[in-house]
């Protein structure tokens, strides 16, 4: 198996294969899961300060937020030269 790395905006990079789910962060079930991995000091912010767009649930349940469209990040998962190679 290979390890696949996504990135999530401004340099950061995840394990694809340890994603579970990309969501939207408007909703409130989404702020509360937030909340509850500030409290338990599970959560990445990796947003640099902009506006969540995208949140990112790990299987080792860690909670990333991210300034990038979670359509982006989407896609970039789907794409098989994200990594940078050519061809």
């Amino acid at each position: 198996m290979t390890i696949k790395l996504i990135n999530i905006g401004f340099g950061n990079i995840v394990s694809a294969n340890r994603m579970i789910s990309i969501v939207s962060p408007e909703s409130a079930p989404i702020k509360r899961l937030v909340q509850d991995a500030r409290d338990r000091g599970t959560l990445i912010d990796a947003t640099y300060g902009r506006r969540t767009r995208a949140v990112i649930i790990m299987d080792s349940d860690h909670v990333i937020l991210s300034a990038v469209q979670p359509e982006t990040v989407a896609h970039r998962l789907s794409n098989k030269d994200d990594n940078g190679e050519e061809g």
